[in-house]
């Protein structure tokens, strides 16, 4: 029978009122954490499991199903289970939006792509003029229709988020932003085209579950929540002019941010 290699997991506490399947995926979380098990390494088989604990199968099974219920390792059919990669888009919620990106045509998307090493690109593309929902219209001071556009983007071939702007129908309607594509530097850029001067952002960011619809449309595997951020941009003149409802993986993304100490 296959054996682990000596110091990588360690002993069962026969004394402990903790469930033997819960010791396990214990002992594998922080072999994970300390880096016994990289990103995308193996973890012990099955066999090797139930050999090192002297367990049963199921028990080592509900043990894996602890892991994959946290996000941290994912199962290939035929294959193993592999710990699943960390973030690679770290977002510098500082950074993002800054006007140089813009005026050297990069969409925010763009900019952190670029940052991670990543291809990035976008589908699902649709656009369409409707009611907007009673949030929506309140955030965006009571537009009674509104031009929205929905896309998911990829990186590397892999989703990672679906985004809902919405904009007054009288500022977009008739301009590069109501066409697929609107240009170098996105929608932000053709906005201060049209004069529209952005001035600063507000974003709401909460963590959940997703939806069944989300879990298919991020291909998300099992336990794994999604980041929820509805963001509203505001131009100099204080009017907002955009609202953007975004669904990211959670495990795709870093947050990052920079706070004044005054």
């Amino acid at each position: 029978m296959p054996v682990l290699p000596s110091g990588v997991l360690g002993a069962l506490d026969p004394t402990s009122d903790r469930a033997v399947f819960r010791q396990i995926a214990d002992q594998l979380r922080e072999a994970i954490d300390r880096g016994k098990f990289g990103e995308g390494d193996k973890l012990p088989s099955e066999t090797e499991l139930v050999e090192h604990y002297g367990v049963s199968r199921m028990t080592v099974r509900n043990s894996l199903s602890v892991l994959q219920g946290e996000g941290l390792v994912v199962s290939e059919h035929g294959k193993g289970v592999f710990v699943r990669p960390r973030p690679p888009v770290r977002r510098l919620a500082s950074d993002r939006f800054a006007r140089r990106h813009r005026e050297q045509g990069k969409s925010a998307f763009i900019v952190e792509a670029d940052g991670a090493g990543s291809h990035p690109t976008v589908d699902s593309l649709e656009i369409k003029e409707e009611r907007p929902s009673q949030d929506i219209a309140t955030r965006l001071g009571g537009p009674r229709r509104v031009l929205a556009r929905r896309r998911r983007y990829l990186l590397d071939g892999r989703p990672v988020e679906f985004a809902t702007s919405y904009l007054p129908l009288g500022l977009a309607r008739g301009t590069p932003i109501a066409g697929p594509d609107p240009g170098p530097g996105g929608i932000y850029a053709r906005l201060e085209e049209l004069g529209h001067r952005l001035d600063h952002f507000e974003e709401e960011i909460r963590a959940r579950m997703p939806a069944p619809t989300e879990v298919k449309t991020l291909q998300l595997a099992s336990g794994v929540p999604v980041i929820h951020l509805v963001r509203t941009a505001f131009d100099t003149e204080g009017r907002a002019v955009e609202v953007c409802d975004t669904v990211m993986a959670a495990d795709a993304y870093v947050l990052a941010y920079q706070l004044p100490a005054t």
